[in-house]
């Protein structure tokens, strides 16, 4: 009789340690799966951003499955942070799972690494069940953002309307569908439409023009044929972010607020597309200035997300009458296969170098200002000498500074940069370095406040004797006396003393294929009606001077004014030329040519190809340039030298 309890207890806790061990081996399987997963967090992280995870606790974490990507905002994550310590810095890269928090001490990370890492939290705006992943890193490294600039031509207008009429323009649209645009709807998937005046075509971003009616956007370009320049739209109901994009790859995201107008004119409305990609959230500053209106940056310190709304908008194209004449034929369907036939030719006058230089060397630099930007980096080294050699405190002025690398080669010196191309002088600003927009020919710098100048790879690209004599004299304008500039130009001579310079060394190489090019496309003409314009033998296209001065050129008069283009990573075979710019993007067969500018923007061929662009040059015999120096009589030239395929001169103000 006393047993039955003793069997029953025995039971009971062979139950219990039953349930004990399977307790224990969930736990086990729990804390392998997030073992498991901190690890992948960890090589994510390291192939994403560089950054190695450390097994010692530090100040800052890394946390797994928070971030704007996966749909954790700011204001949701800080609240959990914030209850273990002093949150610094709370970093939240766009489009990324993963966050970045810096507390402030060792012991406050190691607190929430403990009570965070494998816990499940419910994403407020999402319902959904995640669970985080803590590491530790050694720092939280954040770039300093600057603002982007808008893409030329565009601008936001806020609170065109007032919110009563916003109200009023919504009530007014009735959205009962007829056969109109319920054809329309086949084509759009996240949106509804309603047409005024011509129906819209979605499948080619055209009208009928035939055919005027009764009464999430992909990206795109509004074909050019189609429509006059400036394109307006009316945002209502709700903000919204609009992505445009250049075609070197540059992106910029727009915030457009409710009741405010889009206006796309020149660049932005030719060049750039234009999109809205179909998402519940936007990513958006965090602070209120960044919420109204202007580009979002990509402060990884001010990010979160935004909840979508329905936003309706009212957009306007006057509709086009004659073929397009814009300046941005590649991607132009009204100048398909006829824009630039004919290579441009040599100027005669000042009204035709000045033509010249605008669409060949100006425009040019303005389409690829990014890309060109992407492959100058490295700064010359006897360039760099040049500049270190000079006084600490020197005011220099970098004539044509393209990108700025030279701007903060030496922080001893005041330095400041000038360029033509408004692109290149935003992407200055984007580093924080000094630079605004002018002429080579007209810099608004005081006569003798400088005491350096530097001009690299500039003068080249001046079309005539002349004006290239001018470039020399406003240097030596901005020199104070026993002042100093640097010139660098293009020789002719890409083999020098039995050498090949790096631009001909380079022509199989890996570096700078950017601007590698078949060589059918480049000696071919650009229209096939001029098969003799590439054969020119050496020809000068004018004399430096005439009054018997350092008279440097053997070569022959010129016999055909059409400029040749010039096959890259060739030695040269005329002064005068056309330099193609392949413009990164595109890929092409083996054995093609290129030239994108034969084919409908959005067609399947131009997506293929990237467009080539031609930007003019002068190279310089030897002695040229020394001699254009030596010219001027309020100068003299301390000394010229080669350097891998550029005469270089260094003069002094008298």
């Amino acid at each position: 009789m006393c047993r039955a309890p003793m069997f029953f207890l025995l039971n009971q806790i062979t139950s219990m340690e039953v349930k004990t061990s399977e307790n224990h081996l969930k736990v086990y399987k729990m804390k392998k799966k997030v073992l498991r997963k901190q690890v992948r967090a960890q090589h994510t992280l390291m192939r994403h951003e560089g950054i190695e995870c450390v097994s010692h606790g530090t100040q800052s974490l890394v946390i797994a499955n928070a971030g704007l990507g996966n749909g954790m905002s700011r204001q949701q994550l800080l609240k959990i942070v914030e209850e273990y310590g002093l949150v610094e810095t709370l970093l939240m890269p766009p489009n990324k799972p993963y966050s970045f928090v810096k507390y402030g001490t060792t012991e406050e990370a190691k607190k929430a690494f403990d009570a965070l890492n494998g816990k499940e939290v419910t994403l407020e705006d999402f319902g959904q069940n995640i669970v985080l992943y803590i590491n530790f890193v050694e720092k939280v490294f954040c770039k300093n953002a600057v603002p982007t600039s808008l893409p030329p031509g565009l601008m936001v207008i806020e609170n065109i309307i007032s919110p009563e009429e916003e109200r009023r323009m919504l009530e007014s649209i009735d959205w009962v569908g007829d056969e109109d645009t319920q054809n329309a709807q086949q084509t759009l998937r996240h949106r509804r439409v309603k047409h005024f005046g011509y129906e819209f075509c979605y499948d080619n971003n055209n009208v009928d023009k035939d055919k005027p009616l009764p009464g999430g956007i992909p990206p795109h370009i509004d074909t050019h044929s189609a429509f006059e320049d400036e394109i307006i739209s009316l945002s209502l109901g709700a903000e919204i972010v609009m992505d445009f994009k250049h075609p070197d790859g540059h992106t910029v995201a727009i915030m457009l607020p409710r009741c405010s107008l889009l206006v796309m004119a020149g660049e932005s409305r030719y060049l750039w597309t234009h999109g809205i990609t179909p998402r519940k959230y936007d990513v958006i500053q965090a602070s209120e200035l960044g919420r109204k209106v202007g580009t979002i940056t990509s402060d990884v310190r001010d990010l979160t997300l935004n909840r979508r709304e329905t936003r309706t908008s009212f957009t306007f194209r006057k509709v086009r009458r004659s073929p397009c004449n814009c300046i941005y034929p590649s991607v132009c369907d009204s100048q398909k296969g006829h824009q630039r036939q004919l290579q441009p030719s040599f100027p005669h006058n000042e009204m035709e170098a000045s033509k010249l230089e605008q669409e060949y060397v100006h425009q040019v630099y303005e389409e690829i200002a990014r890309h060109f930007s992407s492959t100058r980096h490295s700064a010359w080294p006897r360039i760099v000498e040049f500049l270190k050699s000079l006084p600490k405190g020197s005011i220099v002025a970098d004539v044509g500074c393209g990108n700025g690398k030279y701007l903060g080669i030496n922080e001893d010196l005041y330095m400041v940069g000038c360029d033509r191309s408004k692109n290149l002088v935003d992407i200055c600003g984007e580093k924080n370095l000094e630079a605004f927009v002018c002429d080579a020919l007209s810099v608004p710098i005081s006569s003798g406040s400088c005491d350096a100048c530097i001009s690299i790879a500039v003068i080249h690209h001046f079309s005539t004797a002349e004006r290239r004599l001018a470039s020399i004299r406003e240097l030596a304008r901005l020199l104070r006396p026993g002042g100093t500039a640097l010139i660098y130009v293009w020789a002719m001579e890409q083999e020098y003393k039995n050498q090949k310079s790096k631009y001909l060394k380079e022509k199989n190489g890996s570096r700078d294929k950017e601007e590698e090019i078949s060589a059918a496309a480049a000696q071919r003409p650009l229209s096939d009606q001029m098969p003799d314009s590439g054969r020119r033998g050496l020809a000068r296209s004018d004399r430096l001077l005439n009054d018997g001065k350092d008279e440097v050129s053997n070569a022959e008069p010129v016999t055909d004014s059409r400029l040749p283009v010039h096959t890259n990573r060739t030695s040269f075979h005329s002064q005068d030329l056309l330099v193609p710019w392949h413009l990164k993007g595109g890929t092409k067969k083996k054995g093609e040519s290129v030239d994108t500018a034969s084919f409908t923007a959005g067609s399947k061929e131009s997506q293929e190809l990237s467009p080539v662009f031609h930007r003019y040059y002068h190279v310089f015999c030897e002695g040229e340039l020394e001699a254009a120096c030596r010219s001027l009589d309020c100068v003299r030239v301390q000394k010229s030298y080669y350097d891998q395929g550029n005469w270089c001169v260094v003069l002094e103000k008298l």
